[in-house]
């Protein structure tokens, strides 16, 4: 494994210094596509589309929960499957969004609308610990949500009154701020460790980006912290047979 050039602290300051003029750039780049963003033209959204919370069916504008703005998180699902085989990207971008409190203060609610059934998906929330709004979208309200996009998908809406409306989205890497650990990986001298990365050779680049990088030792990395405290990831009857892992 290759580390950087040894050198002295004001050699050091110096070419960091350089590199901050750029992160300065990228800083205000990402202002200004958020500013463009900001003025993009919305459509409009049927605020009746029905979902499924835990307690029954709720019509989309009151996944609002009274706010004016809401994002949501389109998790994708394999029905009937165990939890070690569901979706390790989107188990690692929602397990990320714990602290909630400030985006209600700017009038925005956080939602996932997940495309499995209820039963089994709340069931994976309440395993990994999640505490966000979640919701079950049913065939005939994805068709009108997702509007030929897949899930995997951030989207946010505006709500004027009891009319709803669509103002972003964006899928791939485009989700990565729903993330911190990425933003961190890339301080750091070895990055995310992900083979597309440019890293100086000798480098560690231990993980592929097709859903690798999410993985390990045979399911997503964030549920081994839950076995290891005790919780059942058993995901109910449809998954019997399945791998389901057991602690008590």
């Amino acid at each position: 494994m290759s580390t950087p050039t040894i050198t002295d602290r004001e050699t050091w300051q110096k070419q960091l210094d350089e590199l901050r003029v750029r992160e300065k750039a990228h800083t205000h780049e990402g202002d200004a596509i958020a500013a463009a963003r900001r003025r993009l033209p919305m459509v409009e959204v049927d605020p009746s589309t029905p979902l499924t919370g835990v307690d029954g069916p709720v019509p989309l504008i009151d996944v609002f929960e009274g706010r004016t703005q809401l994002f949501a998180s389109y998790h994708m699902w394999h029905t009937g499957r165990s939890a070690a085989d569901q979706c390790e990207g989107c188990t690692f971008f929602t397990g990320q969004v714990l602290e909630l409190s400030y985006l209600h203060s700017r009038d925005v609610t956080f939602a996932v609308l997940c495309q499995g059934p209820i039963e089994e998906s709340s069931r994976y929330r309440d395993f990994m610990g999640w505490r966000m709004p979640w919701y079950s979208v049913p065939a005939e309200s994805a068709d009108a949500l997702l509007a030929g996009r897949g899930y995997g998908m951030a989207a946010c809406y505006l709500r004027d009154g009891d009319r709803v409306f669509e103002t972003y989205w964006t899928t791939g890497r485009g989700v990565e701020p729903m993330t911190p650990t990425y933003g961190m990986l890339d301080m750091t001298v070895h990055g995310r460790q992900e083979q597309w990365e440019d890293s100086p050779e000798g480098r560690p680049r231990r993980f592929r980006v097709d859903g690798d990088q999410f993985r390990l030792d045979g399911r997503p990395t964030s549920q081994w912290a839950r076995l290891a405290a005790g919780r059942d990831d058993d995901l109910g009857p449809a998954e019997a047979g399945h791998g389901a892992h057991h602690c008590h």
